[in-house]
């Protein structure tokens, strides 16, 4: 494949640094106690008995897009400013999962363990509300803004069972609550849909048997208009400069792409800046598109153009323009506004001037 120079598309991931004082806290951040007065927080906004706060985050959301299409990025995301967790926010909109009596369960492989919401009865898709967080976000800017979901695979290793007894079937339940509200954001009109499935990368082999299929079984009835894209990265760090946060075998992206490759979805979203690739990876995907990570949002160096602009030309030797899209490893929650809007200004800037 020629190494011919083209303009990319540039886009982020999914989160965008969250003001401080935004109504929402980061799930992480709080308490037992205190995430108990999020759930009544939640609860009043979804009741609309919390005008000044959903206002609040309309605006903080708004800012966050703006920001991101003045920095260059073509498909920017809503921010998540809305969400406390990338998971628990849209689990709270769906029927049958407990989050007042947390139960504790190890994950990530064993490497950690925590008091996570839990399923007790059948699950059933709530009231609609990612059209609302998307049209929200959609009137800051022409450009259009890519919503992310969690996907069933990481959402089943990060909540307890009580109902289901098995992780397959729970996954499948899952993805078929969260094709419902896909399919709402896609009748919306909103262009680019994500699935965010990290634990692909961690456990390839609950991946293959059960998990791209739930992935389908996500987009299942999306009209074809819709970009259906999945993200998988191979870990996110504790904070920023981390040395060395723990990673998904380098492996797990070549096992992964051809069954990724044949899946019905149009875009894969894998890192590269924290780890690089052997780029031959990218010949694996002969039909969809690639958003290839080439910021690294673990690290407060701020990469140069020149050295962007090398990345994606190298990456062009293995895939056609028209197929490689350019973006962050993951999404940029932990850096601070400052660090994000320099990081994406160069990111752009060596896209768009190949």
């Amino acid at each position: 494949m020629s190494n011919r120079t083209s303009n990319l598309l540039t886009t982020t991931i999914g989160a965008y640094p969250k003001p401080a004082n935004a109504p929402v806290p980061m799930w992480s951040e709080l308490g037992e106690r205190r995430r108990a007065a999020l759930t009544e927080v939640y609860d009043a906004i979804l009741e609309n008995q919390a005008d000044a706060e959903r206002r609040t985050l309309d605006t903080m959301t708004i800012e966050a897009v703006r920001e991101q299409a003045a920095c260059g990025i073509d498909i920017p995301t809503d921010g998540e400013i809305r969400r406390e967790h990338y998971i628990y926010y849209h689990l709270r909109h769906i029927e049958g999962i407990d989050f007042a009596n947390l139960t504790e369960k190890v994950m990530r492989d064993g490497s950690w363990s925590a008091r996570v919401p839990t399923i007790r009865s059948a699950l059933a898709a709530g009231t609609p509300f990612l059209p609302v967080d998307w049209t929200v976000a959609q009137s800051a800017t022409d450009r259009p803004v890519k919503i992310t979901v969690p996907g069933p695979l990481t959402i089943s290793d990060s909540i307890a069972d009580d109902y289901y007894g098995d992780r397959a079937t729970m996954a499948r339940a899952l993805a078929d609550v969260l094709n419902v509200e896909i399919r709402r954001l896609a009748d919306a009109g909103c262009q680019w849909i994500q699935v965010d499935e990290p634990l692909f990368a961690r456990e390839v082999d609950a991946a293959l048997a059960f998990g791209v299929e739930c992935l389908e079984r996500c987009f299942s009835g999306v009209p074809t208009p819709t970009r259906r894209a999945v993200h998988i990265c191979c870990g996110y760090p504790k904070h920023m400069d981390q040395t060395k946060p723990p990673k998904a075998p380098a492996e797990a992206y070549p096992q992964l792409a051809p069954a990724l490759d044949a899946a019905a979805v149009d875009a894969v979203s894998i890192e590269d800046a924290h780890r690089h690739n052997d780029l031959s990876l990218l010949e694996m995907f002969t039909r969809t598109s690639v958003i290839l990570g080439i910021v690294n949002i673990s690290s407060s160096r701020i990469e140069t153009v020149e050295e962007l602009r090398e990345r994606l030309l190298a990456a062009l030797s293995h895939i056609e323009p028209s197929r490689l899209i350019a973006a962050p490893d993951c999404g940029l929650a932990l850096m601070s506004q400052a660090l994000a809007v320099e990081k994406l200004a160069n990111l752009s800037e060596a896209a768009h001037r190949l």
